[in-house]
């Protein structure tokens, strides 16, 4: 069965037997350590953390964080103190990075927490090292995102205010690492250089998942690989080199023929052409499935995989219920109280996305708290 978190649970089982089921995500914690791993291969000499913010992207931080745990991961990065606390919980001994920086005033929760924050100006170095005994901290530096950093130009004035806490990383964030010929990446390598020439001694990083795969080899000291790690393709212009982490089911809760004419859903979006069997699955844009999947004229609507045939979305997505075509797929397969996969091996998380347009990592960051959740390989 694997492990249950009980914070995202309906029901006490979760085998898609339960009649009071209608969404079960599955969660291969086996695959998701063996992307670290795969990561970690890949930037030999530099050590491989994670990014687990957005409670580990929508999978959950608690079952997530320990199963990297175990394969050896000892940096995890999140985006807030409350997201800190939380991994401080299940990860005693490990550097955790808060990416938010120093929100004014959370300085005591910060070091209550052992938490360390990623400071991006030279006010925030200051009011950290207010803070006393030398706190630890990463510096980060923009280096073209324009969203969060210090200006590579005020490296010396911050190297200058470091010297009141204790540096423990220096670090930037790429704005196209993934499109490999893209020439900003060279250009923002060499602003983060310039930068890191005034930090020579503290470990640096600056490559996520994409940038790994960057022909400059931008690994530094730490890589720090997030959407990868669960499944999400940081090769879009290759084949996604990721085992799949995340398969989504619903289940079928009514089917019916419809005549020629007949419409499906609000604002009678789409119509049947010829007599239609459809069927309607027990999730909607409640449950993280975007309203953008939704299929009307001109564009790819999302698709459910049941009994191995692809089946479209008719109509809008609606916040419950989704609606498709089984017009093609086993009878059998079709039929009240069996069950569809929205995502796994076969509909990628990018292939759902594209569909409902948008990106993977807004498919995964999204994934509903009423679903029940499996967890495999924990």
């Amino acid at each position: 069965m694997g492990i249950i978190e009980p914070a995202t649970r309906l029901r006490p089982r979760t085998e898609t037997s339960d009649p009071a089921e209608t969404g079960v995500l599955t969660v291969d914690l086996a695959a998701l350590a063996d992307n670290w791993r795969t990561m970690a291969r890949l930037a030999p000499g530099a050590e491989c953390g994670a990014v687990v913010k957005a409670d580990a992207y929508g999978l959950g931080l608690t079952p997530v964080m320990r199963a990297l745990r175990a394969a050896g991961c000892r940096t995890f990065f999140v985006a807030n103190v409350v997201e800190g606390e939380t991994a401080r919980a299940v990860a005693p001994d490990a550097t955790i990075y808060v990416l938010d920086g120093l929100v004014p005033g959370a300085a005591r929760r910060l070091a209550a927490a052992d938490l360390i924050p990623a400071l991006g100006s030279l006010g925030e170095i200051e009011e950290w090292a207010a803070a006393g005994g030398k706190p630890k901290a990463a510096i980060h530096f923009d280096s073209g995102m324009n969203r969060f950093g210090l200006p590579i130009d005020e490296a010396a004035a911050a190297a200058e205010r470091a010297r009141k806490i204790t540096p423990t990383l220096v670090m930037s964030h790429f704005v196209s690492s993934q499109i490999r010929d893209a020439d900003r990446n060279a250009r923002q390598i060499e602003a983060f250089l310039d930068a890191r020439a005034r930090f020579a001694d503290i470990p640096a990083s600056m490559s996520n998942s994409s940038a790994v795969f960057l022909p400059q080899r931008p690994h530094f000291d730490l890589i720090r690989p997030g959407y990868a790690l669960y499944g999400g393709n940081p090769t879009p212009y290759a084949e996604c080199p990721m085992r799949p982490v995340a398969r989504l089911n619903a289940r079928i809760l009514s089917t019916r023929e419809i005549e020629p004419g007949a419409c499906v859903g609000y604002d009678a979006l789409w119509s049947a052409q010829k007599r239609t069997r459809i069927a309607t699955i027990g999730v909607g844009y409640a449950d993280g499935v975007p309203a953008g999947a939704s299929a009307c004229a001109g564009k790819p609507a999302g698709e459910a995989l049941v009994g191995g045939v692809r089946c479209p979305f008719i109509g809008r997505v609606s916040m419950d219920y989704i609606v498709l075509d089984v017009s093609d797929a086993p009878k059998d397969a079709a039929q009240r109280g069996e069950w569809v996969e929205l995502l796994g091996d076969k509909i990628c998380i990018e292939d759902a996305a594209s569909r409902a347009g948008t990106i993977g990592y807004e498919i995964l960051t999204r994934l509903g708290a009423r679903f029940s959740r499996r967890y495999l390989g924990g």
